[in-house]
């Protein structure tokens, strides 16, 4: 841990969707005294991130698919920010090695479904939710876990379950994952980075 008159641990959330989870990280560290959000990336010019991060007043980058493969772009922007910690929330780009690289075990995910189970390529939003459907699941949750150069390959931090009903619906279970990830992502990465 850092110590109190040392400069704040700076986060940049990279979200390429809506930006739910990344409102409810800005507001969790707020008025937090050591850790700081710095910064939103997205890589989505329309991404309803965007206007979130007006709204809350955090500087945001858009860095588009196109340019994330330009390794000195991506960590200029990054390093001049003085970024710690990359927090992924709804990202949906595989983050390259030189990233993973830069930012050892400093990079964290939250997957919306039980690692191992319906992870990897593909398996995002309601196609998660649909998978665990289809497989008559009979609980489903969220996983937070480090990045690793592969999809939702590294070390598992936590995971938060709650039971399905044998007639679960995919928005049922999104609507239980979306609970979950808003009432414990930002405390686990506060657990994280201190």
């Amino acid at each position: 841990m850092r110590e109190e008159n040392s400069s704040k641990i700076r986060l940049a959330i990279f979200a390429s969707g809506s930006g739910s989870n990344a409102e409810a990280i800005v507001a969790h560290f707020k008025n937090h005294p050591t850790i700081k959000v710095e910064m939103i990336v997205t890589n989505r010019e329309r991404a309803g991130v965007i206007d979130r991060a007006k709204r809350l007043g955090i500087p945001y980058t858009l860095i588009p698919k196109s340019t994330f493969d330009n390794k000195d772009a991506v960590l200029k922007v990054l390093e001049e920010a003085n970024i710690d910690w990359i927090i992924l929330a709804g990202w949906l780009l595989l983050i390259p090695t030189y990233l993973v690289q830069s930012f050892p075990d400093r990079i964290i995910n939250i997957h919306p479904a039980l690692l191992p189970k319906f992870g990897g390529k593909g398996m995002y939003g309601m196609h998660v939710h649909q998978a665990v459907v289809d497989a008559q699941e009979s609980e489903s949750g969220i996983t937070i876990h480090l990045v690793n150069e592969r999809f939702d390959d590294g070390r598992i931090l936590a995971q938060y379950k709650f039971p399905l009903p044998a007639n679960a619906t995919a928005e049922d279970v999104e609507a239980g994952v979306r609970q979950l990830e808003i009432s414990n992502y930002a405390a686990e990465i506060e657990k994280s980075v201190l």
